[in-house]
């Protein structure tokens, strides 16, 4: 799935970009991606532009400088890695409160906890592209980066 959503970002400068759910599967299955992926991928982009509608009342609130608390559960289902990346994005200026909820909800949407970071980072991807947000060019440099391929210290 994560490779899908990944594919997506790099051929579609835009969501609206995108064909219709039927076209797309058929576009991606040409590429050679499988259909229980595919499958998934659009299940999870449903459900990401579900949450968006939902959260669009959250959107027209005034912004103060509130904290967000996670609960046990969200430590649990997320990690403490992913929700210190969530936090430095949010800290950054990347993340509006708003689109971090939006961004908990999917990836607990995953059903993989921990979280790995470069799986949170491909989430937070998805979810500023679904919304056209404007990332900072370091932000997404951060966001596009393998931790894997870092030198460790």
């Amino acid at each position: 799935m994560f490779d899908i959503l990944v594919y997506l970002f790099e051929n579609y400068y835009t969501p609206q970009a995108c064909p219709d759910a039927d076209v797309l599967a058929h576009k991606l299955a040409a590429v050679g991606f499988e259909h229980d992926d595919i499958d998934e991928a659009l299940g999870w982009l449903y459900g990401l532009a579900q949450t968006t509608e939902q959260c669009i009342a959250l959107a027209q609130t005034p912004q103060s400088n509130s904290r967000r608390i996670f609960t046990e559960q969200e430590y649990q289902a997320l990690g403490t890695e992913a929700i210190g990346f969530i936090s430095f994005l949010e800290s950054s200026g990347a993340l509006p409160a708003v689109l971090r909820e939006i961004l908990i909800e999917r990836a607990q949407a995953t059903h993989e906890s921990p979280i790995p970071l470069e799986k949170i980072k491909i989430i937070a991807l998805m979810v500023l592209w679904s919304q056209e947000a404007e990332i900072d060019h370091l932000v997404l440099e951060e966001l596009l980066t393998d931790d894997h391929s870092r030198p460790s210290h």
